[in-house]
């Protein structure tokens, strides 16, 4: 199997806006961040900063964040450019618009394994509601134009733990031109079958555990446990991993409440946290 050789981890936080409906996430960007630099003994790199969410429609939530969401998408060429592994504490699902054009322009071969209640598969034309974060695979698939780029070929993306899906995002998948790995017993067997051994760049999104584990603005029943997403990390630490991002963990499960430790989410993606430090390791 193929081993990465990057450099070193890059541990980084976004926590501008990107499409929010509450402020918690931004926060929570800081906070996951955080913690992983006291795990891992790297310093952070800051990118954006919380400013009141706008909770309002997608163009303008859009034209908000646009400037940080290019300032993440240089920064992650840089390090990209300098064989550095990405780690990516973000607030927002949206900010993917940012990361995946960039993982994809340096390696077009990648799979994006986004592990997500939603597909995320929307587009302003299709989207019932409106939301700038249930659109940012398809942005990066050119379905349609947010500016910041596209290159995500649809075979390349699975999807797993996705349950609430749109009637547009089904017909992606039952045409096959997606894949989806549900929740369930043969969730590691059909993760496997999927990625097929390709070198692989992650997107979790907090909100694909079963409600009431960790703070998330979307909860969606029949999620996976801590459990299984410890499995999970341990059959995606067994591949090249070209990066990670983590998305979607609030502060608090309300606001003015008090903050959550986000140590059991970084438990549960230990395996997966320790193969980007042991591969980043490697010589160039």
């Amino acid at each position: 199997m193929k081993t990465a050789s990057r450099a070193q981890v890059g541990l980084t936080i976004f926590c501008g806006r990107a499409g929010d409906h509450n402020n918690l996430a931004m926060s929570g960007a800081q906070t996951v961040g955080n913690a992983l630099t006291e795990r891992l003994g790297i310093p952070a790199s800051l990118i954006g900063k919380p400013e009141p969410a706008l909770n309002t429609s997608w163009q303008t939530e859009l034209d908000a964040a646009s400037p940080s969401l290019f300032s993440l998408a240089a920064h992650l060429d840089t390090l990209l450019k300098t064989h550095v592994t990405p780690l990516i504490a973000m607030n927002r699902c949206a900010v993917a618009m940012s990361t995946l054009p960039v993982v994809m322009h340096h390696f077009p071969e990648a799979c994006v394994v986004w592990i997500d209640a939603h597909g995320d598969l929307n587009t302003p034309r299709t989207s019932s509601t409106g939301y700038l974060g249930g659109m940012p695979l398809a942005a990066a698939a050119g379905l349609w134009d947010s500016g910041l780029g596209n290159g995500l070929p649809l075979e390349n993306v699975v999807l797993v733990g996705s349950r609430d899906l749109d009637t547009g995002e089904m017909a992606l998948i039952k045409s096959g031109k997606v894949r989806l790995v549900s929740p369930g017993p043969e969730l590691i067997t059909q993760l496997r079958t999927a990625i097929d051994g390709r070198p692989i760049y992650i997107h979790l999104d907090c909100d694909v555990l079963e409600p009431g584990i960790v703070p998330t603005n979307y909860r969606v029943p029949g999620g996976l446990t801590l459990d299984n997403l410890h499995a999970a990390s341990i059959l995606l630490a067994e591949y090249e991993i070209l990066g990670l991002e983590i998305a979607e963990f609030e502060n608090a499960w309300s606001e003015n409440a008090e903050a959550v430790s986000p140590s059991v989410l970084l438990d549960a993606l230990e395996p997966l946290i320790n193969r980007l430090e042991s591969t980043s390791r490697l010589p160039a």
